[in-house]
């Protein structure tokens, strides 16, 4: 009978992609079920570093940031061990860990998502051990630091998940030039998307005459249920002032209960195209958004390892760190979903794409990486 593996031991509140798994070794907490520790398979020459990944919570998204970090650290050349824990949104557990990681040393902590970053802000600012964001919502539109281009002046080196509301909307009109309605599909209780992805574009549409407006899901546990009454409802707000809704889109935030409906969403939009700005949800198959101009998870997370690499090699320190913007942002497009619903995608667009998925649903792109072309090569 076939052992399971380690990844099998651990608690479903965790999974690392497997191609990280060649260079680390995934050790389960024995006493403690949200703790897992990765240990590098072929140390390099050095003591090893501790570094700590700091969840709030279950994410694929999270999940998808630890695997491009510990990669990122390997390829460097870093010698670290990671500690992968869950604070469980639990302050008394929150402080315990990062009370264990001052007290044994350790180098770095990455805080994972915007709920982790915001509870270490408001809990952890001034602490021993330098922090970097990742797959976190904007600092600056959340108040954690003034500019973009100052650093914390605390323990904080900031990245963020978001596209300046400017570039979205230049891309906006690029897609509809005569743009009349932006439906913001948002979790009501993702404080983050509302304050960084939601309320910012409405701001940036109003002066251009664009009627932006929250299609807000109450309670994420019925986010299917609600869905599929709220879209409809903002189809029929949009023929207002677009009757034919030649000039009207969906637009996705970065909130995981809602872009988890995509295939509810698209059942209901008709004809309305169906944007977002995560990336990742432009994806192989029917169930994808027709285009998306965001920051990727994978992108945003090669930028937080860097920082956090140059922060444990001394080259740079956290307090003094500019927030980390990912530019240009990462497009990615559907041309199956661009042929059910008739959206002609402009050549710019595809041009700057990062990932295409092609008329049969197949990825064609990815990550800038020319699927065909590798494969004639081949």
């Amino acid at each position: 009978q076939k052992l399971p593996s380690p990844m099998d031991r651990i608690d479903d509140w965790f999974k690392i992609l497997p191609r990280a798994l060649q260079y680390w070794k995934v050790v389960p907490h024995k006493e403690d079920p949200l703790r897992v520790s990765l240990v590098p398979k072929d140390p390099p020459k050095g003591p090893l570093r501790k570094v700590m990944i700091f969840y709030p919570r279950k994410s694929t998204a999270y999940d998808i940031s630890t695997t491009e970090i510990v990669i990122a650290f390997h390829d460097k050349g870093i010698p670290a061990t990671f500690e992968v824990v869950n604070f469980d949104r639990k302050t008394a557990r929150g402080n315990a860990l990062i009370e264990e990681a001052e007290r044994d040393g350790y180098a770095l902590i990455f805080s994972t998502g915007s709920q982790s970053t915001a509870w270490l802000w408001k809990h952890r600012r001034n602490g021993k051990v330098p922090i970097v964001s990742v797959c976190s919502k904007d600092p600056v539109q959340l108040g954690q630091v003034k500019s973009y281009n100052r650093g914390s002046g605390v323990n904080f080196a900031f990245t963020s998940l978001n596209v300046l509301i400017g570039v979205q909307m230049a891309y906006l009109r690029t897609l509809k030039p005569k743009l009349k309605n932006i439906a913001i599909l948002v979790d009501s209780k993702n404080i983050s998307a509302v304050k960084t992805q939601a309320l910012p574009l409405i701001e940036a549409a109003r002066p251009d005459g664009i009627e932006a407006f929250q299609v807000a899901v109450q309670d994420p546990k019925t986010a299917k249920q609600e869905l599929a009454e709220l879209v409809p409802q903002a189809i029929e707000r949009m023929r207002k002032t677009d009757p034919k809704l030649e000039n009207s889109l969906f637009w996705i935030t970065g909130s995981t209960s809602v872009f988890v409906e995509i295939k509810t969403i698209n059942d209901h939009a008709g004809k309305v195209p169906v944007l977002s700005v995560v990336p990742e949800i432009v994806q192989k198959g029917p169930d994808s958004a027709v285009l998306s101009i965001g920051v990727s998870f994978q992108s945003n997370a090669q930028l937080a390892a860097k920082y956090g690499a140059d922060i444990v090699s001394g080259r740079i320190r956290a307090p003094k760190v500019k927030v980390g913007i990912v530019s240009p942002p990462n497009i990615a497009v559907s041309f199956m979903r661009a042929k059910a619903i008739g959206l002609q995608i402009p050549f710019s667009l595809f041009e700057a794409a990062d990932y295409i998925y092609g008329y049969d649903g197949r990825p064609l792109r990815i990550a800038g990486r020319d699927l065909l072309r590798e494969a004639k090569a081949n």
